[in-house]
């Protein structure tokens, strides 16, 4: 029993120095193509000229990672964390992530070897006819080991694309992050224009209110004609039918906030009531250069990392036109007896194999032709996001540039406006003109105020989507930053 137990031993041992020999095989390089990041030449410069307070700086990564704190809105950051913590694509985007981390982790157990235990008992009874009866009995037990020798790769590979995988999962992530703030902070801001829209139209009901008992009282005075009394009416009576439109878009605004902070609609009505007009500070804002999206960019990023996980794929397939080596073994146990089991007959099997694929009808090669069109796919798709991105900052640049000239412009009509309603008014109070000159005013007054609202809205909403463009929202890892 000794020397058959040394025998197996000594087999055992062997066996286990042959991956120490496949080691040294598997450190040569994994078949197929490694992935290199493309090289898309990119202006130095952005196209659009950059507006007041933009500059080509560098972006700072701490004031990216939080671009909200620059409009010094406690509600809003408030607003902001919450939706980092209750929003429900974030939560489905790190499901995601953890789902990519469990592959990748399966992907790397074909690296190791696998073992699996085994015993069983049986039993057997013999009837002749004849003669006295048999019964036997067997009871086995064992471990079988097995282990793919990745010599050319094709593991490694497998492990390569897991990884890469999850790393596209995790930009993911990060784009569902940037894409909700900027959200949060765009349908805040609807709340907010809606909210100072309807003081607009009040404070013009109010003022249009007095006008009208004004042509009431002259008209009985005998001192105008109803025509003015009628035109009063009917200036009064449209700004009021504004208002019940103004309160929907708002109850939607509000609604839509809660939902992207995971909440009923509803939900936030309270904290929200209070009105609170739309501040934007003077900012510098510095938007770098065009290649620096290729760093910052989550969907970027995220495009490049399915490429290169396309491209370990190629490699997966390409193993596939290639021998497989596995060490098999196996140790176990007989005995017709369960309490000398222990004693019993051992058996140990073990030593290489080798299979390959000699003919598959070209299914392996059509393969790696699927998996080559799918990388190129996958670049296509990688250029087609930088190019939107770009596309998305540069629109970005002209629309904070230019919205800010026309807001300047209506601030100044707006109050010449205003001016000429008092004017208009002073003069028809004293009989000096007739009540057209009012009318026009007064509607003059009420659209420049809700032009100069909306006006106020755009240069907000586009200094975030500027933010956004430029992917802001999320910090890069400490090695990258």
């Amino acid at each position: 029993m000794d020397s058959v137990f040394r025998s197996a031993t000594a087999r055992a041992v062997f066996s286990l120095c042959l991956p120490l020999f496949a080691i040294v095989l598997a450190g040569c390089a994994a078949v197929g193509p490694d992935h290199v990041r493309p090289e898309i030449p990119l202006r130095e410069t952005w196209h659009s000229r950059l507006g007041s307070g933009l500059s080509n700086h560098e972006a700072d990564a701490r004031s990216m990672a939080a671009w909200w704190a620059t409009l010094n809105d406690p509600k809003l950051s408030q607003l902001m964390d919450y939706a980092v913590s209750g929003n429900l694509d974030l939560k489905k985007a790190r499901a995601r992530v953890r789902e990519a981390r469990a592959r990748r982790r399966i992907a790397e157990a074909a690296l190791f070897p696998s073992v699996t235990g085994s015993a069983s008992a049986s039993w057997s009874d013999t009837y002749k006819g004849v003669g006295p009866d048999t019964t036997g009995e067997l009871y086995t037990a064992g471990f079988d080991a097995g282990w793919e020798l990745d010599i050319f790769g094709g593991v490694r590979r497998s492990v390569e694309a897991a990884q890469r995988d999850l790393e596209a999962r995790e930009e993911g992530l990060r784009n569902v992050l940037v894409t909700l703030l900027a959200e949060v902070a765009l349908n805040y801001l609807d709340v907010r224009t809606y909210q100072e829209r309807l003081s607009v139209a009040e404070g013009n009901l109010d003022s249009q209110s007095e006008t009208y008992r004004l042509t009431q009282w002259r008209y009985e005075a005998g001192l105008s004609d109803e025509l003015a009394v009628q035109q009063a009416l009917y200036n009064l009576e449209n700004t009021r039918s504004q208002i019940p439109v103004l309160r929907t878009g708002l109850e939607a605004a509000m609604n839509r906030v809660a939902i992207l902070l995971g909440e009923q609609p509803g939900a936030l009505h309270g904290e929200l009531e209070q009105r609170e007009p739309i501040t934007v500070p003077p900012l510098q804002v510095a938007v770098g250069v065009p290649a620096d999206l290729v760093r910052r960019r989550p969907d970027v990023r995220q495009a490049e990392k399915e490429l290169a996980a396309q491209t370990a794929r190629v490699g997966v397939a390409t193993a596939e036109l290639y021998p497989k080596f596995t060490l098999n073994g196996s140790i176990g146990l007989e005995s017709l007896s369960l309490s000398n089991l222990s004693s019993g007959t051992l058996s140990v099997v073990g030593g290489p194999a080798v299979t390959w694929s000699i003919f598959k009808g070209g299914a392996t090669r059509q393969n790696i032709e699927v998996q080559s069109a799918l990388q190129e796919q996958a670049l296509i798709e990688y250029e087609t996001t930088l190019m939107e991105a770009l596309e998305e900052v540069e629109n970005a640049l002209i629309a904070y540039a230019e919205v800010q000239e026309r807001r300047q412009s209506l601030s100044v009509a707006t109050e010449a406006a205003q001016a000429a309603a008092r004017l208009a008014q002073q003069k028809y109070e004293a009989g000096l003109t007739d009540f057209t000159d009012v009318l026009v005013a007064q509607r003059s007054v009420l659209s420049l105020q809700e032009q100069l609202v909306l006006s106020n809205w755009n240069v907000a909403g586009n200094l975030v989507r500027l933010y956004k463009a430029l992917g802001g929202g999320w910090t890069l890892p400490a090695n990258e930053g």
